[in-house]
């Protein structure tokens, strides 16, 4: 097994744990860290978990890891099955170790997935972010650093102690140090897909949200370096974006029967909250609003950040020109009304394009793929050889 093999199987085997199994893996290595903080998607400040000695860790439901036992008498049968595992991580007890959890502006489901947590837990600071609808109001800056604020405030009187300026400022640097290595390994698949499979990026990128920035860095460099120095051949096949998997994360199995399949990601959405920002965010003076800054203005787009002066559409046409991709394989979760949603509007501005596209519905406890590949095979083979 090659380096580039055990630091991706490491990533994996990470993967199959738990995110109290996780933090207690990342604490065994670095006693020093005060707790962990979890993250439901789409995006949160992380820099503020971790400039409070915690570990900022990704709350993406449990895959097929636990039987939903009690989360059901609490929700609806037709919602996403990442609310219901991760209420069910809650009332099982699961995030005991964890000092809360915050939430954000995704869709109702999220919304009230907060409320419930909150009424079934104890101890633990339960947030959720109010982030602005619309970015181009000349109160939004303000707004959202208000909101961070808030967090901060919140969470520092939780803990007992403060999160300074400088802390915060600390923490940006080490996750722009995060984003940068990120979004490399995103530009060498870009430039050179026979160098990194999807699957592997997917898998590295999301190990991310499962560890301390500190020990994160070290593996995407070691990544980076394997990765520009692996030979491969392109191979024949059609050059798609991926797109609507912003939230619930699809399996890893999935990721790799669309590329068997005869289809070359070369661009994606997944785990877009982690590193939603292309450039750096520099905190000198105020980090908060800094922060605030980077959000409204420098975010890449998602489905759930209403941007008036940047469509969703359009910038779906950008990121395929800029991958050089020819169409699009949209996959949302099931019962994900904003990504099903989105999807007409998608839909719509392709066919005006003339870009095909294929729809492929995932859910956490997926665990056959032959349906997925016969018409991923289809797809690729009506293209291909038209």
């Amino acid at each position: 097994m090659s380096m580039f093999d055990e630091i991706v199987q490491r990533c994996r085997d990470l993967l199959e744990l738990l995110p109290g199994q996780a933090l207690a893996a990342a604490r065994a290595r670095r006693p020093g860290i005060g707790g962990g903080f979890a993250v439901f998607p789409v995006y949160a400040p992380v820099e503020i978990i971790h400039a409070a000695g915690l570990m900022p860790v990704g709350l993406f439901g449990a895959g097929g890891q636990l039987e939903i036992l009690h989360a059901d008498s609490r929700f609806a049968s037709f919602i996403c099955s990442i609310a219901k595992s991760t209420l069910e991580l809650f009332l099982r007890g699961e995030m005991k170790d964890f000092c809360g959890a915050v939430f954000s502006s995704i869709c109702d489901v999220a919304r009230n997935l907060a409320s419930v947590v909150k009424r079934n837990t104890a101890g633990q600071l339960i947030e959720y972010l109010h982030l602005p609808q619309n970015p181009d109001s000349s109160r939004a800056p303000a707004y959202t650093r208000a909101e961070f604020e808030r967090f901060r405030t919140n969470l520092a009187r939780h803990l007992g102690r403060p999160i300074s300026d400088a802390a915060l400022a600390a923490s940006l640097e080490t996750y722009n140090t995060v984003r940068r290595l990120t979004n490399e390994l995103y530009e060498q698949r870009r430039r050179r897909p026979e160098s990194i499979s999807s699957a592997e990026l997917c898998v590295l990128t999301r190990a991310g949200t499962r560890m301390m920035p500190e020990d994160y860095i070290p593996l995407l460099r070691d990544a980076l370096e394997q990765v520009r120095a692996r030979r491969g051949r392109p191979r024949d096949s059609v050059q798609v974006v991926l797109e609507g998997a912003f939230c619930e994360q699809p399996p890893v199995a999935l990721i790799e029967t669309v590329e068997a399949a005869g289809c070359q990601i070369r661009d994606d959405d997944l785990a877009v909250g982690w590193r939603l920002f292309p450039a750096d965010v520099h905190g000198d003076g105020d980090p908060l609003g800094a922060l605030a800054e980077a959000y409204l203005q420098q975010s890449l787009y998602t489905s759930v950040r209403y941007d008036r002066a940047h469509p969703r559409t359009a910038g779906l046409l950008e990121r395929m020109r800029a991958a050089g991709a020819g169409a699009v394989i949209f996959a949302p979760a099931k019962f994900c009304e904003p990504a099903l949603l989105d999807y007409v509007l998608f839909r719509q501005t392709l066919d005006a394009q003339s870009v095909p596209h294929l729809k492929l519905e995932f859910e956490e406890k997926m665990w056959t793929f032959e349906t997925s590949r016969s018409e991923v095979e289809t797809f690729a083979e009506s293209m291909l050889f038209d």
